[in-house]
């Protein structure tokens, strides 16, 4: 009777082993993540700058805008003119995860400098897509922002003619 208790301990505690073992095996296939991977980040690249074309202005002064789609609009007395000089917006090309929520915020208005003297005021205008959007192009592929922007112009005096340079900020935020 002894050697049959020995062998019936001997053959469970081998069934035992090996189940646990068995359950050891099994958890190690499994892999577990206590924090999802950080989103890839944002990539940005300027496609197009803006342009507000050539003007020439009267005694008063105004406006040049430029919309989103490309379009020009003017107020005051300044005259559009076609002097080889073309207006169009800026275009921006972002590269996100799709189904990131982008959040376009807008530097403050900038100051463009002649190169005659003088300066004009810019302020930048809205977007297509408007902020906020969500990104929907993989990766390659890049989703495409338009930005408009609004210049003042004075008169002749405090804006003598010449070519008007400028740098304004954009900034795009990943959520």
């Amino acid at each position: 009777m002894m050697n049959m208790n020995h062998l019936y301990k001997s053959s469970h505690t081998k069934t035992a082993i090996t189940f646990i073992c068995g359950l050891v095996l099994v958890f190690l296939g499994f892999s577990a993540y206590s924090q999802e991977h950080p989103p890839r980040p944002l990539q940005v690249s300027v496609f197009q700058n803006l342009s507000f074309g050539a003007v020439i202005q009267g005694a008063l002064g105004g406006q040049v805008i430029i919309d989103p789609q490309g379009s020009r609009s003017i107020s005051g007395d300044i005259i559009p003119v076609n002097m080889g000089y073309t207006y169009f917006p800026a275009i921006f090309d972002v590269e996100a995860i799709p189904g990131s929520l982008i959040t376009i915020a807008n530097g403050s208005d900038i100051t463009l400098n002649g190169n005659n003297g003088g300066t004009l005021t810019m302020h930048i205008g809205t977007s297509i897509p408007r902020s906020p959007f969500v990104a929907t192009k993989n990766p390659p592929f890049r989703n495409q922002v338009r930005v408009g922007g609004t210049l003042y112009v004075g008169n002749s005096i405090a804006n003598p003619s010449g070519n008007y340079i400028g740098f304004f900020e954009v900034t795009f935020v990943q959520q």
